[in-house]
């Protein structure tokens, strides 16, 4: 598969990226004076000028540098779309009617592609001129609002869901329009965005709405459904423990040393478990006051209750199961040396995802993309 890459910044190259692990072979076309805006994001990375913005989602891509406004940019961006599969680009929508690289008229070019754009709000709609951030996302599409504390001022998720959902939406809708292609011969176009993909991730509150007619506020680390399920203090700091079942919550009560409180009337059922959930609460923290947080994760553990620590950054990329399934990984770079990045989260028993390519360069492989044969690839 030939994806010419059109995205800068978070959801495109994330999913663009996905792709180049999976094998495509993706040209990712950056604007002169600077490429993606990500190469310049949170200052230098160490001897080049790249930010490790760009290390972060860009890997396995090579780079070319085209003015799509000067005629001879023009031309060679629509040779490279003679030969590609998919084109991916997250323009404000318009914005590729005004270039003269929208759908159909690269579809004339080639009928085969499958042209996927990734926006803010979509393609069409009362908001689909609004400029597009995760953060507004996140804010109108309820996510903030059943982030945090009750009570508390809204909360942006920890990671940016709605960038990265749109990501995810468009490899998965692209992988399906390239099956129908592979069938047909037949390109297509098809769009996400990053509000889109923030609803669709909110399927258990959306649910949650319909069936009680409640509108879903803010729970914590706790579940909107069971209990107990959440993070609860001890000695020294925090654990997560998920007894969000009867049987775990027989479990987790000989756990704790008091299984008397199995069929205590406050917390016999989950009803009633999530009824009384701050008294629950109180009570399994007055329990887990007395050991530090490693001591009740091997106690859990050991009594057959899902629970584990509260783990920064550095603690988990340091971890030996993270290491063990390769989910950090290391590239050599022709300025920076070795480069760290995360390891793909599928694994594959016949055609492994793989790390061959460094964050490219900008404008890297200029001379062998816009030369007659791609010396990769054969093609033009």
């Amino acid at each position: 598969m030939r994806v010419i890459d059109l995205t800068q910044v978070m959801a495109g190259p994330f999913s663009t990226m996905l792709l180049a692990d999976l094998g495509a072979d993706v040209i990712k076309v950056e604007p002169p004076g600077g490429g993606d805006q990500t190469r310049h994001s949170w200052g230098r990375s160490g001897k080049g000028d790249d930010g490790p913005a760009f290390f972060a989602l860009n890997r396995n891509k090579r780079s070319v540098v085209l003015d799509l406004r000067s005629e001879g940019g023009k031309a060679d961006f629509l040779a490279l779309i003679a030969d590609a599969d998919v084109l991916i680009e997250n323009y404000r929508p318009g914005v590729t009617d005004r270039l003269g690289i929208d759908y159909e008229t690269l579809r004339a070019i080639n009928p085969g592609l499958i042209y996927a754009s990734i926006s803010g709000f979509g393609q069409t709609g009362p908001y689909s001129q609004r400029a597009g951030y995760d953060l507004i996302a996140q804010g109108m599409t309820g996510v903030m609002s059943i982030t945090g504390t009750p009570g508390g001022a809204p909360v942006k998720a920890g990671v940016p869901v709605a960038d990265l959902g749109a990501g995810l939406f468009s490899v998965y809708g692209i992988l399906a329009a390239y099956i129908h292609k592979l069938r047909t011969g037949e390109g297509q176009r098809l769009e996400t965005s990053l509000y889109e993909a923030a609803i669709a991730l909110s399927v258990w509150e959306a649910t949650e709405y319909w069936a009680s007619g409640q509108v879903p506020k803010a729970t914590g680390s706790f579940h909107r459904m069971s209990a107990p399920y959440g993070a609860y203090r001890t000695a020294d700091g925090h654990i997560t423990i998920g007894a969000n079942n009867q049987r775990l919550w027989g479990f987790l009560t000989a756990a704790l040393g008091h299984p008397e409180l199995e069929h205590d009337e406050r917390f016999a059922t989950n009803p009633l478990r999530m009824r009384n959930r701050n008294e629950l609460t109180g009570v399994i923290e007055s329990i887990l006051a007395g050991h530090d947080s490693q001591y009740w994760v091997d106690t859990l553990l050991a009594g057959g209750v899902p629970a584990g620590p509260i783990l920064a950054y550095d603690e988990v990329l340091a971890d030996p199961h993270a290491q063990y399934r390769e989910m950090v990984q290391t590239i050599p770079h022709p300025v920076e040396g070795e480069v760290k990045t995360l390891g793909f989260p599928v694994k594959f028993g016949r055609t492994p995802a793989r790390t061959h390519r460094h964050p490219p360069l900008l404008g890297e492989h200029q001379e062998e993309l816009l030369s007659k044969t791609d010396a990769d690839t054969g093609k033009r």
